[in-house]
């Protein structure tokens, strides 16, 4: 049988989701946890490859195994055995043929902006802090629209970006304010390496009147070195895919805010 996991991790200490040699990795502490309840895994697949410093609220993972066992029993022994920036929120039985990466129809993720004179101390891990009072929200919003629809996104990716396909389409785009934080919420059938820490900082450079171009204009140039810096990855937080089965994530916009709540 094939199960599947909602994921939520804290990727402060960790380089990235995905297994690397003698460095801790989500993964990494994942399959530890499986040994640790004497559970070889026949296969694991993942939703989305997380960075080093990046976090996820409903990161998926998927395995398959003989083993019976109860939801319960299951989630007990697994989080027993994980760090505490770590936690695994469920765990379903899904389709033989499902994949968390393949399956997806959609990914969600929210950059998290900290705009303030004083340096948010208790959030630094969670958040890039911008002290300007120069942020124009609805400016950033209106040049956030134009990205919406299916473009090449070459200008909105790293150098290091393994992907063969710079095309991607964005459902979503918006900039919420509560308090001193700005939200990026974004939503696409896929993401490049960096881009949405490129798009986010292309934003603020583009609303501090420091970068002077269109994010049209950007798309068409299809240039790395037009766009705006690339945010630090502390900020970014993965929310999860959306697929079209059984495994239903709640509401991928769901206040980001509220990890501090817990």
């Amino acid at each position: 049988m094939r199960l599947a996991s909602l994921l939520e991790y804290e990727g402060t200490d960790f380089h990235g989701f995905q297994s690397q040699e003698a460095l801790p990795t989500i993964q990494g502490e994942i399959q530890q946890a499986f040994k640790s309840i004497s559970i070889n895994l026949d296969s694991f697949n993942y939703s989305g490859r997380t960075d080093a410093g990046v976090h996820a609220l409903s990161q998926v993972f998927d395995f398959e195994t003989s083993v019976q066992r109860g939801k319960e029993e299951w989630l007990n022994g697994l989080n027993s055995n994980l760090p505490r920036s770590i936690h695994i929120k469920d765990i379903i039985e899904v389709e033989d043929n499902f994949h968390s990466r393949y399956s997806a129809k959609e990914r969600h993720y929210s950059y998290l902006i900290y705009n303030g004179k004083s340096k948010p101390t208790f959030f630094e891990n969670f958040v890039h802090w911008d002290n300007s009072s120069l942020l124009d929200i609805d400016k950033m919003n209106t040049s956030a629209q134009e990205l919406i629809g299916e473009h090449d996104f070459s200008s909105f990716r790293s150098s290091h970006c393994g992907s063969k396909n710079p095309i991607k389409t964005i459902n979503k785009i918006s900039i919420t304010q509560h308090e001193s934080f700005l939200i990026l919420n974004i939503s696409a059938n896929a993401f490049l390496h960096n881009m949405v820490r490129i798009i986010a900082g292309t934003l603020i450079d583009i609303s501090k009147d420091e970068l002077k171009i269109s994010m049209n204009k950007l798309i068409e140039e299809k240039d790395r070195r037009h766009a705006g810096k690339t945010l630090p990855a502390k900020g970014l937080f993965f929310l999860g895919p959306r697929y079209d089965t059984k495994l239903k994530i709640n509401s991928p916009f769901a206040d980001v805010l509220s990890i501090f709540k817990k």
